[in-house]
């Protein structure tokens, strides 16, 4: 009974968040998509928009350049390089604007020393480990019957959920960097701004999302360790 009530369990747990995480990503592209079609009365790309927020905070020593594939823009601190998607590097549509004022914003934050980011950075070796081993180590545990291979790979595979907590307020402060800048310095009219802010608050969904993954499946490695004990 308590095995099938476990993976019970385990399917109330997966399944929502599962579905969450496939409507989070189709707004995101249905969201994008849209924007991408609506050109932005002053002309200005993603490209010249991340430049210019760059400018307003004193950031010279950022490059910004253009990457293959789709919604593949970020922003990155070693080469201190912004890189743009070919949808958003030379494209002047409002959703452009909106992604690549948000890249720019963490420029922002990793040139003013923002300190969350700098928590978030400083996990990044231990979460790859935890990535990679957290999940294969809990099961071989699991069927070596060894608590400690269990635990380590559920302490492991937590610093992804740790991680992702704490990339949350990273992504929402660059999002706010990114839309008080095109507000305040008329990037965009007032009417295409909302559309910015549309593109930028579906795309902070997916962390949310995958947040609530790595949650889920440290709960289900925790309910089949569980299973496994008894």
């Amino acid at each position: 009974m308590g095995q099938y009530f476990s993976y019970y369990m385990t399917g109330i747990i997966m399944i929502p968040v599962f579905i969450f995480a496939l409507i989070c990503q189709l707004k995101v592209k249905t969201t994008f998509n849209k924007y991408s079609k609506v050109i932005n009365s002053r002309g200005i790309t993603g490209a010249d928009a991340a430049y210019r927020l760059l400018m307003l905070n004193g950031i010279t020593d950022v490059r910004i350049k253009q990457v293959g594939g789709t919604l593949t823009d970020y922003y990155d601190p070693k080469n201190k390089e912004i890189c743009l998607s070919q949808d958003v590097f030379a494209s002047r549509s409002v959703a452009a604007v909106g992604v690549a004022c948000h890249e720019a914003g963490h420029a922002c934050q990793h040139a003013q020393g923002y300190s969350v980011l700098k928590l978030r950075n400083a996990v990044i070796p231990i979460t790859r480990i935890g990535s990679t081993l957290g999940v294969p180590l809990a099961l071989i545990g699991m069927i070596l019957y060894s608590d400690i291979l269990i635990y380590a790979g559920i302490i492991l595979y937590g610093t992804v959920a740790l991680f992702q907590l704490i990339t949350l307020p990273v992504e929402f402060n660059a999002s706010k960097r990114a839309l008080e800048t095109i507000k305040a310095n008329a990037f965009l009219d007032q009417s295409e701004y909302g559309g910015a802010r549309k593109v930028l608050t579906a795309a902070a969904l997916t962390y949310v999302a995958a947040l609530a993954s790595a949650v889920a499946t440290l709960l289900r490695l925790f309910l089949i360790s569980s299973r496994n004990r008894n």
